[in-house]
């Protein structure tokens, strides 16, 4: 019950947030009841162009300021960046967290995006991003208390303690930053004893704490420069309601506070401002500090991006565009957003005074008019567009290129707004100069829709059909019916785009609500695993070849031309390795497999998942949990008379001098031999004590073994030992499954077929032998959370009793290989110990399995030299 609170709270936060913006539209109504839509605009003509220039250059070293946090958590992880990349990194993160809140695109996702490609660690950016929340909320702490105490400002009727000030609010907050700051000087610990967060040293924290104060005081400035001096508004009290505001739009589960703050604004200063002229400052300071951050963010990001192809640029602004790579769709996306909401609030108000007049005289009325709801209809398409842009759609990148060029020309045609065409311009540009960033061939109705995303697109939509009751309100034509067609008749003709827009979404929500469920996934059919055995048998990695063994599920890419196999254990789905195939048709799977695991409410994991794909399983925001270490010998020099392979050269002579004999038996004459090599195998069974595992471990399957050619030791007639064969397309790899051994076979048979096997190998031009994976090597060398390395590591010095980890690795290493980890992605988190207890249980047969002897006997290295 526990564990599903926070799903539920997930699941439900985002129509949470749907209410309170309605309750903040509400509020903004009541106040702007005698408010016209053309006072509001006369207000905003009259801001002075001195009060603007204040407020960009307050939000300019605002932005500046922010980028301490992270130079600050960076150092706290023991972790260096250029300066450009990690300024970058902080401007485009706090761009979209302003905008967006803890909504749609986050800046601690942003951070965990940017960073994992610089080559953090999981448990490292999550620590920087703890580090950057704490350091906010410290200053909040500071600035708060210092004004709320100090300058103490009345609150609200509405909170029901008219007449009661800020004042305990502010020593409140004093008292606790003071026991914060002697916890840290005490050397303190945050979290239970199981996962601690080391608190940073004193100096770290007072720089918290400084950016911090600056990053408020700052934003504060910028409010209030544009409030109007006749308002007698002083810093203090602008700032004190500020920061209620702040943490009124913080906690309200609205994309970027938005309503929330301007009503918790109007609440605390409503009275002492004219209605007009806080109305104006307010929506100002959205533009100024929110929005104009926002495109200039994309133009960073389209810029670093593509900086790889023009040397001279890269120069300018410093290496490290990969970076930029991961975060580039989440931007977008969001630009797309905000453009199709921009559509659908210019489509809810009058066109400037004059400008349909002068596109009359272009344009008849039938153009204008279709114009317009064309246009608001791209609007609301682009809000469904930006989810599906963030998830690197082809189809989306080409629609929204498409909308965005044709909205840019309407808004010309509607009313000659070409502020609104120059955005829509330069989004479009951004969008076509990063084309390579949207590779997946994937159905656009078919992608998930988010809560959040819902959310968000029905605010837009709330927001817009507020606009179009309150610009309207006292306008002339006011009270005509929607149906009616005239220049001037604007309110019929904004409502009728709200109306369309409205409509398109709403059959866009019906048809995913009537879209036939998709069925959980069965076992592969005989077609699945044809087109499975061709892509292995063209594929250099040898584990593609477990796809042969029929026991697990295979999802096949749309093209045919890669495939993903996995099986199911508890709320588990669990891929086997990487993506097989095409570059673009695996890509491909990890996110169909990860949507899958979403529709089932299952976790995404994938086991023995190389680095290859860091990139792509940082973006589905899953973590690398290191697993061990795989061993591989290189054999283009492969020899055993060296100094370092003498006890194998030992080996293989007693081997020999005993009359044993080795050989490589083709996949053809292997049925022929299967009775032997059963008894061989039960023998191997009797002697350990064990019994079949699966998933990533061999079994003997008569089948299975028929595909393979085989490498066989025998002893006189008898066979003593057995191995299949993996042999990888281009002779890339050479790998053995199944190994199995009498219990009186000679004393280093194995040794023994290992030797024979790489020099066979060697002479057929393999370049490398694959010796499969010691489990839990190398943790100790890993930056991957610490928590699981430390544990791993336990495990791994002191777990002989259930798995010879340490005996493993020993053997391996007498080949000398070489070691490349391997890991686990996952959710990680709290859910990471049932994951590896569902892998676990998946490999033994049962969750008995585990800790029954038969089910998790491991292999030993019986027949070594050693």
């Amino acid at each position: 019950m526990l564990a599903s609170a926070p799903r539920l709270v997930h699941r439900i936060g985002p129509f949470i947030g749907i209410a309170v913006f309605g309750l903040a539209l509400v509020v903004l109504h009541d106040w702007l009841l005698a408010q016209s839509y053309q006072e509001l605009k006369a207000a905003l003509a009259a801001l002075p162009a001195s009060a603007l220039a204040r407020a960009a250059c307050f939000t300019a070293a605002g932005y500046a300021v922010m980028t301490g946090y992270d130079l600050f958590a960076l150092r706290f992880v023991g972790r260096r960046l250029t300066m450009p990349s990690t300024a970058s990194a902080a401007f485009i993160a706090n761009a979209l967290g302003n905008n967006f809140g803890n909504t749609l695109i986050t800046g601690a996702a942003v951070r965990y995006w940017i960073y994992t490609s610089a080559g953090l660690t999981a448990a490292e950016v999550a620590r920087v991003v703890l580090f950057c929340s704490i350091g906010f909320w410290l200053g909040f702490l500071f600035v708060g208390g210092v004004v709320f105490a100090f300058f103490p400002v009345a609150l609200p009727v509405a909170l029901q303690w008219d007449g009661a000030t800020t004042r305990p609010v502010g020593a409140i907050f004093l008292a606790l930053l003071a026991i914060y700051l002697i916890l840290v000087a005490g050397h303190g610990k945050l979290m239970p004893a199981h996962r601690r967060f080391a608190l940073p040293p004193l100096p770290l924290t007072f720089g918290q704490v400084v950016v911090a104060s600056f990053d408020l005081c700052l934003m504060a400035a910028v409010f209030q420069s544009l409030l109007p001096h006749a308002a007698n508004i002083g810093y203090a009290d602008c700032l004190a309601v500020f920061l209620i505001a702040l943490v009124a739009g913080n906690v309200s589960l609205v994309p970027g506070g938005l309503g929330v703050f301007e009503s918790a604004v109007v609440l605390l200063l409503g009275r002492r401002v004219a209605a007009a002229d806080l109305a104006g400052a307010l929506l100002m300071f959205r533009m100024v500090y929110f929005i104009a951050p926002l495109l200039v963010a994309v133009a960073l990001v389209a810029v670093r991006t593509r900086a790889g192809a023009f040397p001279q640029l890269r120069g300018m602004i410093g290496k490290g565009s990969r970076l930029f790579v991961a975060v580039a769709p989440q931007i977008l996306a969001a630009t797309v957003f905000v453009a199709g909401a921009l559509l659908l609030f210019s489509g809810s108000v009058p066109a400037a005074t004059g400008r349909l007049d002068i596109v009359h005289h272009i344009l008849g009325l039938p153009l204008i008019e279709a114009s317009h709801f064309v246009a608001s209809l791209a609007g609301a398409a682009l809000l469904l567009l930006a989810h599906a842009l963030q998830r690197r759609l082809d189809a989306a990148w080409h629609l929204a290129v498409l909308l965005l060029g044709a909205a840019a020309v309407l808004s010309l045609a509607k009313g000659w707004d070409f502020e609104e065409a120059s955005v829509l311009g330069i989004a479009c540009i951004v969008l076509l100069s990063l084309r390579r960033q949207f590779y997946r061939k994937s159905s656009l109705l078919g992608e998930p829709f988010t809560g959040a995303w819902v959310a968000a697109t029905a605010i837009v939509m709330l927001a817009s059909s507020w606009l179009v009751a309150f610009a309207y309100r006292h306008a002339p034509y006011a009270d005509q019916p929607w149906w009616a067609f005239a220049l001037k008749a604007e309110a019929s003709r904004s409502l009728r785009a709200i109306v369309g827009a409205a409509v398109l979404i709403c059959l866009f929500a019906l048809y995913r609500l009537l879209r036939p469920m998709r069925p959980p996934p069965r076992s592969p059919g005989a077609a699945d695993m044809d087109h499975a055995r061709a892509i292995a048998q063209q594929s250099p990695a040898t584990y593609a070849n477990l796809v042969l063994r029929g026991d697990k599920a295979v999802l096949l890419s749309e093209a045919e031309d890669a495939f993903l196999m996995y099986g199911r254990k508890g709320r588990s789905w669990i891929a086997m390795g990487d993506p097989v195939g095409a570059e673009e048709g695996a890509r491909e799977l990890l996110w169909q497999f990860h949507d899958l695991c979403d529709r089932f409410d299952g976790h995404c994991v994938f086991f023995e998942a190389s680095a290859t794909w860091r990139a792509e399983y940082a973006e589905l925001g899953l973590a690398l949990t290191p697993l061990g270490e795989e061993a591989r010998v290189a054999l283009a020099d492969f020899s055993i008379d060296t100094p370092a392979r003498k006890s194998l050269r030992q080996a293989r002579s007693r081997v020999l001098r005993q009359g044993c004999s080795f050989a490589i038996v083709p996949r053809e004459e292997v049925a022929a031999m299967l009775p032997k090599l059963r008894q061989v195998s039960d023998a191997w069974l009797a002697g350990k004590a064990t019994q079949e595992k699966g998933f990533s471990n061999a079994s003997f399957d008569a089948a299975y073994l028929g595909q393979f050619p085989l490498a066989v030791v025998r002893c006189g007639d008898d066979i003593v030992a057995f191995a299949n064969l993996w042999l990888g397309a281009d002779n890339e790899e050479l790998s053995v499954d199944l190994m199995r051994h009498v219990p009186e076979a000679p004393n280093g048979t194995m040794d023994f077929l290992f030797c024979e096997l790489m020099l066979w190998g060697h002479a057929q031009g393999y370049r490398w032998f694959n010796l499969g994976m010691a489990p839990l090597s190398g943790l100790a060398g890993q930056r991957q959370s610490p928590i699981w390395r430390h544990v791993g590591t336990l495990i791994y010095r002191h777990g002989e009793h259930f798995y010879n980890f340490n005996g493993l690795r020993r053997y391996k290493a007498k080949f000398n290989p070489v070691w490349r980890p391997l890991y686990l992605a996952s959710p990680g988190g709290v859910a990471l110990p049932g994951i590896l207890v569902d892998v676990t249980a998946l490999m033994a047969g049962s969750v008995l399995g585990i800790i029954s002897k038969r089910g998790s006997a491991a292999p030993q290295p019986a027949c070594d030299a050693s």
